[in-house]
């Protein structure tokens, strides 16, 4: 890489005051031959500057760059020939597509995959960032009184897309490299269930039909979060999202009769709800299993058998994220989080 032309003219400085070049290589801190080098190029031109480089001239101008980072920042979805062509449409430069790419990339941008998360609108928003604010003094043990609760689907031929496989030129659609997968995901099933610090409730299976309101209270509440809430004692709140079964009314009347607190959710709030990473951790190792489940009962089991499975400490350090999932919610002035 080329020497700061402000380095290069304090080099010069010190070796016509008498400094030996062995000795001002140490005093600015770089080689002995780059010092010789450019202390020959002053000689030779009397100039401090490079000297005209011999390769191919830039095709843009710095001008041309900061058009190409402006409009890739104003359109952070528009691809390298679509900015090309508005450069070459504006600015009449011709350039190829690769030099866009490298044009960006010197600016520190680069072409990644779009985080995914749900379409907030300004009261999503307002009702995160208010939750988040309310709650963000809370501490470990706060947090412990909690029973976080969610549903989730996991499918018999369910992908994450993360698999990746080696191939050679033109294998693409060969059988070994091809990702094969049923419609709808070859079957599913349903389950719920809740986590706290100290425990978790059992794996329910949501079987024949969806979930109501109706069975969200004789299958789920009253099985299964009443007598974990009696074992957290008074203070004990349960946490289910805005779901239209756990927002009907009847379930509402229900929870106020046998007196459990619930939290307020804001809607659109998956990444504030630390069971999301236990779903994910159940799902992952489900399918590192070998065989994998080929019937819907053999997918019960092993989710049942993994579910079991789960370290609690590692559920514990789950909740315990919760003041840093509300503290980037904030920061995301309630807007999608890393989460």
């Amino acid at each position: 890489m080329p020497l700061d032309s402000v380095i290069v003219a304090r080099i010069v400085a010190l070796i016509q005051d008498g400094r030996g070049q062995r000795e001002t290589a140490r005093i600015v801190g770089k080689s002995l031959c780059a010092v010789q080098n450019v202390y020959q190029r002053y000689e030779e031109t009397g100039l401090i500057t490079r000297r005209p480089g011999s390769g191919r001239k830039r095709v843009t101008t710095r001008r041309d760059d900061r058009f190409l980072v402006s409009t890739s920042l104003r359109n952070r979805t528009a691809s390298a020939v679509l900015l090309r062509n508005q450069l070459q449409e504006v600015r009449d430069v011709n350039v190829s597509e690769w030099t866009v790419r490298r044009r960006l990339r010197a600016a520190g941008l680069s072409c990644r995959r779009m985080a995914t998360g749900p379409p907030l609108q300004r009261r999503h928003r307002i009702a995160r960032l208010a939750f988040a604010q309310n709650h963000l003094a809370w501490n470990d043990e706060d947090w412990s009184n909690v029973l976080f609760s969610d549903e989730s689907r996991f499918c018999l031929n369910g992908s994450d897309g993360r698999r990746r496989v080696w191939r050679r030129p033109g294998e693409r659609y060969a059988p070994v490299c091809i990702d094969e997968r049923l419609p709808f995901g070859g079957g599913s099933v349903m389950v719920w269930a809740g986590i706290s610090s100290e425990a978790r409730t059992n794996l329910v299976f949501i079987q024949n039909g969806s979930l109501t309101a109706h069975r969200y209270i004789t299958e789920v509440l009253e099985d299964h979060v009443m007598p974990f809430m009696i074992t957290m004692g008074e203070h004990g709140i349960l946490m289910h999202d805005n779901a239209r079964p756990h927002a009907a009314r009847i379930v509402r009347g229900y929870l106020d009769e046998v007196g459990i607190r619930r939290f307020d959710w804001p809607a659109l709030s998956l990444d504030m709800n630390p069971i999301e990473h236990v779903w994910d951790e159940l799902g992952r190792r489900v399918r590192r299993h070998t065989p994998a489940p080929r019937i819907a009962q053999e997918l019960r089991e092993l989710l049942l058998q993994e579910w079991n499975n789960i370290d609690q400490n590692v559920i514990l350090n789950l909740i315990q994220s919760m003041p840093r999932r509300l503290q980037t919610v904030i920061n995301a002035r309630g807007g999608n989080t890393r989460y």
